[in-house]
């Protein structure tokens, strides 16, 4: 029954991290800021269309 629970927790936090990571990356947060100018402009590309 433990173990059910950790990985349930664990798949959880991932996809809490995987959702949090898409919307910095769109809304230009933090961690897309310390991104390279390059890869900057090709993922306004992807998201501005």
């Amino acid at each position: 029954m433990k173990r059910i629970n950790k990985k349930l927790l664990l798949i959880v936090v991932i996809i809490i991290l995987v959702i949090a990571g898409l919307l910095d990356l769109k809304f230009e947060g933090l961690f897309y800021q310390m991104l390279p100018e390059s890869v900057q402009s090709m993922i306004s590309n992807i998201f501005n269309g």
